[in-house]
């Protein structure tokens, strides 16, 4: 008599304690704890392994985990029984449309459809939310679902949720925020629809929304981990101290992920604790093999870089380089290397090596630009003024904040690297982009004079009389003095030396006493040609001797 009432009070018990720990694990994945979720539910189907709902759970907890191989294998331990129950075919049938398996995927969804006879809620959504999930799942099938879900159950608020994600898959986001907001309408406080209203608001690009909702979210709910880690993630760019406050509140609330570790290190990084920041990946390293985590070299360096240690930042700079993998590689690593080695005596050309790299890396990008500076410099002091002129040519085409400056360096790079067809072209395109100053003119008068160095084609005399008329107005300025004594000579050498014209040229010179009447060149050129002249003028001389 005693026995009887003791057992059942006992399942009862048991039952109860069951049922509870099933709603623990649903409550787990509403917070995305999948793990935390599965190491529950592993513990339900032991004990309970007759429970299909929970095999269910199990499933779509592995499959959102960072290790989802072995859900299938774990589904084949099964007992019998509860193979043929409509969650557990749900179960199967979303591990196989994870895998790619849809046709397969289908007749184990259909199967426990047509069970329930396309009308219990939990199943419909089961089958939905795995067309969600899945990569090769169909979200429109998953809308129609759902539609006959929400006909059987008009106040859950996870089935309209489920019914925006269905519409976010399909791009409609509109919709998606309709059915969120419905959401809301069913529970004001559902933080899962605040949060997916807020990711709607990032796709969009659109920080003071998407804050707006993400801290609506933890207002709701303060253990919503998904709002703590995007309002992390969001000040990570911005504001390194609130995202180290909101990482960290994430962490205590969310399952122990391996990259958290190394995301922590990144926070000290970004909050200028280098010390802590080299000691915490030191010790990562240690723990999971320095070989398998190469990243934190890089991470090391940059944390030396910040104590001024390049010698240390250089090393571990080498050790990235030397385990990660190629396809890894940003433009920033080589730019610290390039960075690095040009500030060692001596390592010039290994730090071209590496600029050359980054500006690979970001050809598309207005960054590039400065690459290309800091390439032209370091060539400019090896003296090498063709590629610094191949550099400060990169750095001047296409660049809109490119100004006459950098032209006018191009073309003197060209003209100390001797491409004098190069340095007039760029000297030509100064005179047209600015026809009112005189460098061009002067530049282009310089250049074709070393092109015709015996003045046979005169090939520099337009390019000086055009820098007299612009600048003979204004000999009070030292460098236009100086310019139009040189253009003067020069005229009055080729009049004197190709055409003979020794008249036309004594005047030039006399130009040059007006401006510099103490020149001596000029006085004693005057005197010889003057000389010339009065010989040439008397009776039976030669002009042309």
């Amino acid at each position: 008599m005693k026995k009887g009432p003791v057992t059942l009070l006992c399942a009862m018990i048991s039952l109860g304690a069951s049922a509870q720990t099933v709603q623990d694990a649903k409550k787990m994945i509403y917070y995305e704890r999948y793990k935390a979720a599965s190491e529950q539910l592993q513990q339900i189907v032991k004990t309970e392994p007759a429970n299909a709902e929970a095999w269910y759970l199990l499933t779509k907890a592995n499959l959102q985990s960072d290790n989802p191989a072995s859900t299938k294998d774990i589904l084949l331990q099964a007992v019998p029984d509860v193979k043929d129950e409509p969650f557990y075919q749900v179960a199967y049938g979303s591990v196989l449309l994870h895998n790619g398996n849809k046709d397969s995927a289908r007749f184990y969804f259909d199967k426990a459809l047509d069970k329930t006879r396309n009308k219990n809620p939990d199943i419909l959504s089961a089958v939905a939310n795995a067309h969600i999930d899945a990569k090769t799942g169909d979200a429109a099938y998953a809308v129609q679902l759902l539609d006959r879900a929400i006909d059987r159950d008009k106040k859950e608020a996870a089935l309209y949720v489920m019914m925006g994600d269905a519409n976010r898959k399909l791009g409609n986001g509109s919709e998606a925020y309709k059915m969120y907001t419905a959401a809301l309408g069913r529970d004001k406080d559902h933080a899962a629809a605040m949060y997916r209203i807020g990711k709607i608001f990032v796709s969009q690009k659109n920080p003071e929304m998407y804050l707006k909702h993400f801290n609506e979210a933890l207002a709701a709910d303060s253990s919503y981990a998904p709002a703590l880690y995007e309002l992390y993630y969001h000040y990570y760019f911005t504001e390194p101290q609130k995202a180290m406050q909101y990482f960290q509140q994430y962490v205590a609330k969310s399952d122990n992920k391996k990259d958290n570790d190394v995301l922590y290190t990144d926070l000290l990084y970004l909050n200028k604790q280098y010390q802590e920041a080299i000691a915490k990946a030191q010790q990562l390293m240690a723990k999971n093999n320095g070989d398998s985590m190469p990243r934190l070299h890089k991470l090391m360096a940059y944390s030396y870089l910040g104590l001024k240690d390049s010698a240390n930042a250089m090393a571990s700079m080498n050790k990235y380089f030397a385990k990660e993998v190629d396809s890894n590689f940003v433009a920033k690593d080589f730019e610290i290397m390039a960075d690095l080695y040009a500030g060692i005596e001596g390592k010039e050309d290994s730090a071209i090596v590496y600029y050359q790299k980054t500006a690979d890396k970001i050809k598309d990008k207005p960054e590039r630009f400065q690459l290309y500076r800091k390439l032209a410099d370091l060539h400019k002091d090896k003296k090498d003024y063709v590629n610094q002129a191949h550099w400060l040519g990169m750095y001047y085409q296409d660049n809109p904040k490119a100004t006459n400056i950098d032209l006018f360096n191009w073309g003197i790079a060209h003209f100390k690297g001797e491409s004098y067809v190069q340095a007039d072209t760029v000297f030509g395109t100064y005179i047209q982009k600015y026809p009112d100053q005189a460098f061009g003119y002067y530049w282009r008068a310089r250049t074709n004079s070393l092109m015709d160095s015996t003045m046979e084609k005169g090939a520099a005399i337009p390019w000086y009389n055009q820098l007299i008329t612009l600048i003979e107005k204004d000999t009070a300025n030292k460098t236009n003095k100086k310019w139009l004594i040189e253009a003067y000579g020069y005229l009055a050498a080729y009049e004197t030396n190709q055409v003979k014209d020794y008249k036309t040229a004594t005047e030039n010179l006399k130009k040059i006493l007006v401006i510099d009447p103490d020149n001596k060149d000029a006085q004693q050129y005057i005197s010889i040609l003057e000389k010339k002249l009065t010989a040439d003028s008397k009776p039976g001389s030669d002009p042309g001797k």
